[in-house]
């Protein structure tokens, strides 16, 4: 299951045995990430009439979806994606279904419509973990796989951007739930074409006893993607401040966001296309760094075109740092617990997402814009501070094992 191609592109990624067809089917069943969250406001807000609703629904989705996704991944690594990942898909798409069923029409009761949504959340399938942590056992060569995490980055971009476009086009012909219909489908159709794959693995006997330093490994990369998050989407909220603050017309500031993903696309992929000389956990910090840099130095933008310049170059760390944070957490937690690993890095991702809008919403109008973005910025600086202290704890630990030195331990 495994390829050495001596001249690794993006091309040979989809060359690689069974990729191209397990690739497609994972990107069929994650497109409904990209859907639901506007399909569940839009049909939530119709249906009872209320933000208050919509958002505490929106919050329990998103909670139950995030914080119970390791260990949902921990019982991918456990049974296998055939067993465990069906399941998860058929429930999550059933409970969708059903919620489309409660907000079909206006008038709907707030309590089942919530519980509806966080027991849907809860049983979201990871299918990103899983693919990525599937890409190391398709891919040998170094190389090529660092290609297949960006190029995998690179399209789940595309998801979350071409998903609330179908969502709007469907919703023009058709009832908001027709948006949650839609995410099922997509979600347990894929997720069916996706287990059928010859090169998804069986299950796998559970380790002995976890390495001590796999979690310690794994803070680098979820610090990184924590701090990412956080300034990512505290930047969304400044865009539109910035445009209100200076008189610009709000309807460009879906264009300077645009930009940030058009800077994080292309940056995957040129990243992904580099041989890089230093190692993972080198580029983890450096790309952490420059996204944090770029940010703060963002708020000094004289205008809306050089804040959209700034905020395209700010976007052009955001794929790098977290394809290498996925790629380190993969290394870190070695054959039989990538998903689980991979799945803590995605935990980083949405939990900074959310307390990042939160810290936003709390500094607006409160302190300077300038201020603001630099401190956003300065959320992914810690981020990558953090890193290079947990990687140099984690690299004397690792030089006391290999030398045969018990690491001091600590009381509960």
């Amino acid at each position: 299951m495994s390829a050495h191609l001596p001249r690794p592109s993006y091309a040979a990624v989809l060359r690689v045995p069974h990729a191209r067809r397990t690739f497609t089917a994972a990107l069929t069943a994650r497109l409904s990430y990209g859907t639901v969250g506007l399909a569940m406001l839009l049909s939530v807000t119709r249906a009872t009439g209320s933000y208050a609703v919509c958002g505490a629904v929106l919050s329990l989705f998103g909670a139950t979806t995030v914080c119970l996704m390791p260990l949902r991944a921990c019982l991918i690594d456990r049974h296998g994606p055939r067993r465990a990942l069906l399941p998860m898909s058929v429930l999550h798409g059933t409970l969708l279904c059903v919620l489309a069923a409660l907000t079909w029409r206006p008038g709907a009761p707030a309590v089942p419509i919530a519980a509806c949504a966080a027991l849907a959340g809860a049983c979201a399938p990871p299918l990103g973990p899983t693919m990525r942590a599937l890409w190391s056992e398709l891919v040998a060569d170094a190389d090529l796989l660092r290609r297949a995490y960006s190029l995998d980055g690179v399209a789940e971009e595309l998801l979350f951007v071409s998903g609330p476009a179908l969502v709007g086009a469907l919703t023009a012909v058709g009832p908001p739930a027709a948006g949650l219909l839609l995410s099922a489908l997509v979600n347990v159709g894929g997720t069916c074409f996706f287990v059928t794959s010859p090169a998804l693995p069986g299950p796998r006997p559970a380790p002995a006893r976890r390495p001590r330093g796999s979690a310690r490994g794994l803070l680098p990369p979820v610090a990184v993607a924590l701090g990412a998050g956080l300034a990512l989407s505290g930047v969304e909220l400044l865009v539109a401040a910035f445009a209100m603050e200076r008189s610009y017309d709000t309807s460009l500031v879906p264009w300077v966001l645009g930009a940030l993903s058009a800077g994080s696309a292309l940056g995957g992929l040129v990243g992904g296309a580099v041989r890089w000389r230093v190692p993972a956990r080198i580029r983890l910090h450096r790309f952490a760094a420059g996204l944090g840099v770029v940010i703060a130095a963002a708020g000094l933008a004289p205008g809306l075109w050089s804040l959209t310049g700034a905020v395209a170059l700010a976007g052009a760390f955001v794929a790098p740092a977290l394809t290498t944070a996925y790629l380190l957490a993969g290394e870190t937690a070695g054959e039989g617990a990538r998903t689980q690993a991979g799945a803590w890095v995605n935990m980083g991702v949405n939990a900074g997402s959310s307390g990042g809008a939160v810290v936003a919403g709390l500094l607006i109008g409160r302190l300077p814009l300038a201020l603001c973005f630099a401190l956003m910025g300065g959320a992914a600086l810690l981020a990558a501070v953090t890193a290079v202290a947990a990687g140099a704890v984690g690299g004397r630990a690792a030089g006391e094992a290999r030398a045969g030195v018990a690491a001091p331990s600590r009381s509960r």
